[in-house]
């Protein structure tokens, strides 16, 4: 387990936040994959968001339960991400898509994997699972200044 990360999480929070993660997951819809994926998502407010995956026949149209977290607690005004647990059958970390949406909202958030069981798999900062991500500061990197 690594625990180089930004954000300080005490044992009680790390704990609540995995076992929301267990119960989102509960709530999975996974007809096709049969893999559940629970998600909470704690913000700079103290709130904490879960969500949970949603698969879809057309399977473009499915989302993981990280970012039915990331889009709950955006929609709700919360755009200051701290920590993320995820839940899976094997501990698994969030796909590409998710690392980049949850990027957006905190590159050194916390995010902790853990299984089914509830033991913690990784923990560390988000950065880490997306070296040289690409977030709002890039855009604004390459735009010129008015009256350029």
């Amino acid at each position: 387990m690594t625990t180089s990360h930004t954000v300080s999480l005490s044992d009680e929070q790390r704990r609540h936040l995995v076992d929301q993660a267990r119960s989102a997951q509960a709530y999975a819809y996974v007809p096709y994959s049969q893999y559940p994926v629970g998600a909470a998502l704690l913000t700079a407010s103290g709130a904490i968001y879960t969500g949970c995956n949603v698969e879809n026949a057309s399977f473009g149209a499915t989302i993981c339960g990280e970012r039915t977290a990331a889009v709950k607690a955006v929609s709700a005004g919360d755009q200051d991400f701290r920590a993320i647990a995820v839940v899976t059958r094997n501990g698994a970390s969030p796909c590409g898509i998710c690392r980049q949406v949850l990027y957006e909202f905190g590159p050194e958030m916390t995010v902790i994997m853990a299984d089914e069981a509830g033991q913690i798999s990784w923990e560390g900062p988000l950065s880490d699972l997306l070296l040289h991500g690409f977030g709002p500061k890039k855009l604004a990197q390459g735009q010129k200044a008015a009256g350029e």
